[in-house]
């Protein structure tokens, strides 16, 4: 069998692929070896001597499982951070995930009737203050001063 580098290159141009991609069927080789157009290429290609073996992708499977590890909490010990606790969760990022908790529950809270518009503003300029922890801060301290002011 002579060299096909130059059939192989040929065949690579007009299948739109790389070089190492194009593959020949060996009982047609005689016929490849004959054919030295693109058009006895494309003629080669349609009978199916030439093809374009597919692309060989990375699997991303196991990304998928190191993710579903990372999000039930495994693979994010100390041994595993880079930056401080105020890198990998900015504090900005987390009294924004806080205050929306908060502004959410209160909007329930005035939308179902357990407070009134007066107390929805208090509470939630105290919210913006920065006065609570959290939601459970915040009914806590609710309970304190809805309950005194009845």
């Amino acid at each position: 069998m002579s060299d096909l580098a130059s059939r192989r290159r040929i065949a690579a141009a007009v299948l739109k692929c790389g070089v190492n991609r194009v593959w020949f069927d060996p009982e047609k080789a005689t016929e490849i070896e004959n054919a030295i157009s693109r058009a006895d290429m494309r003629e080669l290609i349609g009978e199916g001597a030439i093809r374009a073996r597919p692309k060989k992708g990375v699997s991303r499977g196991r990304a998928r499982a190191r993710f579903a590890k990372r999000s039930y909490g495994h693979r994010k010990g100390y041994g595993r951070r880079k930056g401080a606790a105020g890198a990998r969760t900015p504090s900005k990022r987390a009294w924004i995930q806080k205050i929306r908790a908060i502004r959410k529950v209160l909007v329930e809270l005035r939308d179902d009737g357990t407070i009134d518009r007066h107390h929805y503003r208090v509470l939630y300029r105290r919210a913006a203050g920065g006065q609570y922890r959290n939601v459970a801060h915040m009914k806590a301290q609710m309970e304190l001063l809805v309950g005194r002011n009845r």
